[in-house]
């Protein structure tokens, strides 16, 4: 039995394990994992962040996030970017990408605020109960994506590369790209800088309070909706820092529908490190994206990788329902 587990996949195997195989690409599935789960983070902060204000899951958040990744298509494919790195000097690539980054996060603020004005506020104010806000929230969900898909179509959209990645150190055999360090060195930045702002901003310790107690807040003079609308755009900014991050590394993969599984991923995450935890948001994220990574390559193929993660979120809320970190926005300290 033993021998059945651990010998290399078959491709007649309804299941094994492919034990060599992952300690061979050990290193490779580790780095790539921590890559794409430090975009999982910077999605699962805009989930925690409202969860923790609201208590709701904000299902239509990877809608947010999806217009963020169209906006730095549109913003560089008009700058010329293409399928192949452009011939541009380094400074011109840096500008052309601080202006992608830019309008990402300033479209993705926009959307979460109409989100938050136009469907949550209105059911705000009549308190309506917690399924509809439920329901409102996978309604916004697909309302983006058709008014994209009405707009843009059902295709990807062209692939955008933006620069060639170079080899920068190697760790036991892997090589570790240029590309691989900005996203997970600028993921880590993002979330220090939120978990701040959080902690130690006046407006954050508005966003504590409402978190801990919105009618005490209230009493206190804190503005509530003001609070409410600043944490929604600040995801949005978060998330778009995330898009440009996912069209950097998933050059062709920006279509209508495409933020839905991504997003699925990053509420994962935020329930994996603590929801409404920030710091446990960018931390789920990692260990999501690396886990997976693992589950791909032990079981030999990719269909595996969120059945894996998945299965281990489960097993760690067993443990400890609320999440690996676990403390809530309200109660976080400066």
């Amino acid at each position: 039995m033993l021998e059945l587990l651990l010998r290399p996949a078959m491709e007649n195997d309804w299941i094994s394990f492919d034990v060599p195989s992952l300690i061979q690409n050990f290193w490779s599935a580790t780095f790539d994992g921590l890559t794409f789960g430090a975009i999982y983070g910077l999605v699962a902060l805009g989930y925690t962040l409202v969860y923790g204000v609201l208590n709701l899951i904000n299902f239509a958040h990877s809608e947010v996030f999806i217009t963020g990744c169209y906006a730095v298509v549109l913003v560089l494919s008009s700058l010329g970017f293409g399928p192949s790195a452009p011939t541009m000097s380094v400074g011109l690539i840096i500008l052309s990408l601080i202006l992608a980054l830019v309008a990402a996060m300033i479209v993705s603020a926009i959307v979460a605020y109409l989100l938050e004005r136009v469907a949550y506020r209105p059911l705000r104010r009549r308190n309506a109960p917690r399924l509809v806000f439920l329901i409102t929230a996978i309604g916004a969900s697909f309302t983006i994506q058709y008014t994209i898909y009405l707009v843009r179509g059902a295709n990807p959209e062209p692939a955008i590369t933006m620069f060639r990645t170079s080899p920068i150190f190697d760790v036991f055999g892997t090589l570790i790209t240029d590309q691989q360090i900005l996203i997970v060195v600028a993921a880590v930045i993002t979330m220090i800088a939120t978990d701040q702002f959080i902690r130690r901003s006046r407006t954050g310790r508005g966003i504590r309070a409402v978190a801990q107690d919105p009618d005490t807040a209230t009493l206190m003079g804190v503005n509530r909706d003001r609070i409410i609308v600043i944490t929604f755009v600040v995801g949005g900014i978060v998330a778009g820092v995330g898009a440009l991050f996912y069209v950097m590394l998933v050059p062709s993969g920006v279509q209508y529908s495409g933020g839905f599984v991504l997003g699925v991923k990053a509420f994962a995450a935020a329930v994996l490190g603590g929801i409404g935890n920030v710091r446990g948001a960018l931390l789920g994220g990692l260990l999501l994206g690396v886990i997976g990574n693992y589950g791909q390559i032990l079981l030999g193929n990719s269909q595996w990788t969120d059945v894996v993660a998945f299965v281990i979120l489960v097993l760690v809320l067993l443990v400890k329902p609320t999440g690996i970190l676990g403390t809530s926005l309200g109660r976080s300290k400066a």
